[in-house]
């Protein structure tokens, strides 16, 4: 009688085919949008804000709310997230920079859901009651200066500050665009309904 032999285990990409497959389907829409936006953009098309090259996944920032509670980075995936830095006596400029964000999310339409506001404040001091109720769906969270200075991409430009500009990040949790100081909204809002509507992620 023939001796049974057992069956060749199954090769790497059968063992480990429905992983790269997932990993694949979740990866490919980022993918797409940044290449559709940024690599072969249609003749005649330009991006308001700066490409943040290479890409920067977001690190395990030291984040609370106002009552002090820790806040992962983790857990702020899966929507594109518009943030600003500032301190919390917030002045014209950075009022100015929670209008812009409240305004154009509030221009997405139906995309606005996919859309998050973030405000890291870097330092300790109490905020103004009425930021609060005007800006209500803003997110608000303390954060470490130096982390922060670490992580975020500033230009080349002598002077430059954190609070000069308004970042995105993508719903996978990487920093991927800067928009300048003194942001156009209007220009903002055409960046941002590109990449939403080149990526279904978020």
């Amino acid at each position: 009688m023939d001796a049974i032999t057992n069956p060749p285990p199954a090769s790497h990409w059968r063992r480990y085919r429905t992983l790269y497959l997932l990993l694949a389907v979740c990866v490919a829409p980022v993918l797409a949008s940044y290449l559709a936006y940024y690599i072969v953009p249609p003749a005649g098309r330009t991006n308001y804000g700066d490409l943040v090259l290479p890409q920067r996944p977001a690190p395990a920032l030291s984040l609370t709310r106002l009552d002090g509670s820790r806040v992962d980075m983790v857990a702020l995936r899966g929507q594109w997230l518009m943030l600003q830095v500032d301190e919390a006596a917030c002045g014209t400029a950075c009022q100015r920079k929670l209008w812009n964000m409240r305004q154009v999310r509030l221009t997405q339409g139906k995309d606005r859901d996919r859309i998050g506001r973030v405000w890291l404040i870097t330092d300790g001091a109490p905020l103004e009651t009425i930021l609060l109720r005007e800006y209500d769906g803003t997110l608000f969270l303390r954060a470490n200066r130096a982390e922060l200075e670490r992580f975020l991409a500033l230009p080349a430009d002598p002077g430059a500050r954190l609070s000069d500009h308004v970042w995105l990040i993508d719903p996978l949790g990487n920093l991927m665009l800067r928009w300048p100081k003194a942001e156009d909204p209007n220009r903002m809002k055409e960046d941002l309904t590109k990449l939403l509507r080149a990526s279904r992620i978020g």
